[in-house]
């Protein structure tokens, strides 16, 4: 086997900011996912695909979740917020679009 037979090992690649806000809004305890609003209006379009839930523009990131019920939602909201604002730096604009059986 010669050199330009060898396998190329893909580069990793570095997640979108958008998905890393998916990821630590998900990670919130009570927070059974994002919503993209009552109509679907609530995402962001990324190249071949979107991330519901999650808009961001001129420095500020807004995030629609779902949470369990039972969940104190204003806790869970500081919560996200904190967990967006490490992620961003931007200012957090959370909502609460709904509450699913626990």
């Amino acid at each position: 086997m010669t050199s330009s037979e060898l396998p190329v090992e893909p580069e990793p690649v570095e997640p979108d900011p958008v998905d890393r806000v998916a990821d630590a809004v998900v990670r919130v305890p009570g927070v059974t996912g994002l919503h993209a609003g009552s109509y679907g209006e609530v995402a962001t379009y990324l190249p071949g695909r979107r991330v519901a839930g999650v808009r961001q523009r001129d420095g500020i990131t807004e995030v629609h979740v779902t949470v369990a019920m039972g969940t104190a939602i204003l806790e869970a909201a500081t919560q996200v917020r904190t967990a967006v604002e490490a992620v961003t730096g931007d200012e957090v604009h959370v909502v609460v679009e709904d509450v699913s059986p626990a």
